[in-house]
Formats: structure tokens, sequence, C-alpha cells
């Protein structure tokens, strides 16, 4: 599968809603050309592979697995720290955004997402967008 993702920093806090979950996730692997995540998300967990970056796209397998093993994966497996987060879904003019609001090392840093059915394709930022950070090392989350 493609995964066509933009990000941004957010700049206030008008994004909260009530869809919320609570993220933890860690990385086995976290290569330039290629990452392996394991994530909790609430009472679900996931094994995440995706491959280097090209421009805004980049190939993404991801495979539900039981929250036990993910939680070992998490303890004896990943590089630490932990990314500990809670994710806020926000719908505007026809997308979802994805807002990761980070905690412990990563206090204080709010980044939004946008997933895209084509590189091309045009969309309308909330006001809470600021600076996009896409292709930016340092705000990927296997870097943080």
């Amino acid at each position: 599968m493609i995964e066509i993702e933009r990000k941004f920093l957010v700049i206030s806090n008008e994004y909260h809603s009530e869809k919320v979950f609570h993220i933890r996730q860690g990385y086995i692997c976290s290569e330039k050309n290629k990452v392996v995540r394991v994530r909790i998300r609430d009472n679900r967990a996931f094994l995440t592979l995706k491959n280097a970056m090209i421009g805004f796209a980049r190939n993404e397998y991801e495979y539900e697995i039981p929250v036990k093993d993910a939680e070992e994966m998490l303890e004896n497996m990943c590089r630490k720290p932990i990314i500990d987060k809670h994710r806020y879904l926000y719908e505007y003019s026809g997308h979802t955004w994805e807002i990761d609001e980070f905690h412990g090392k990563n206090e204080g840093l709010v980044i939004a997402e946008i997933e895209l059915e084509d590189i091309n394709e045009e969309f309308e930022k909330p006001k809470f967008i600021g600076e996009e950070v896409t292709g930016k090392p340092h705000y990927y989350n296997a870097n943080l």
C-alpha cells in the first residue's frame, strides 16, 4: 500500500475533538530506507513496516498483533525512549487530520498529518496548522 502523507506543526489547540486515542510506539528498526514500528493504540496493537519516502509517498504495510506481544516488543526490542502521545482525529473540508500531542521527552510538540489519495491532491488547512515539516527528518516519529 502506498502512503501519501504531509506533516505540519500545530500553532494552537483548536484541534481537540471527541475522537482521541492514546498511543505508545517504538522502533525495532529505523534506518534511512526502512522502518519497523510497534504501536499500541488504546487496546489494539500493530506491527508496521515502511520504506524510505520518495517525495510525500512510501510503501506501508500494517498488521494487527496481540497487545501482549506488542508490550513485550516495546520493552525488550525497541529503541528507547518509547513514544507516548495522544492522537486526535479532526475532520475538516473533506479530510481527516491526525493531530499528535507528544508526551515525555517530546512534551509540547504537536504535529498534524494529513493522508492524501494523490501527491497532487489539493486540500484546505485548518487555522491551527503552521509550518510544513514534511520531509524534515527531525520530525519523523522514528527520530523523536
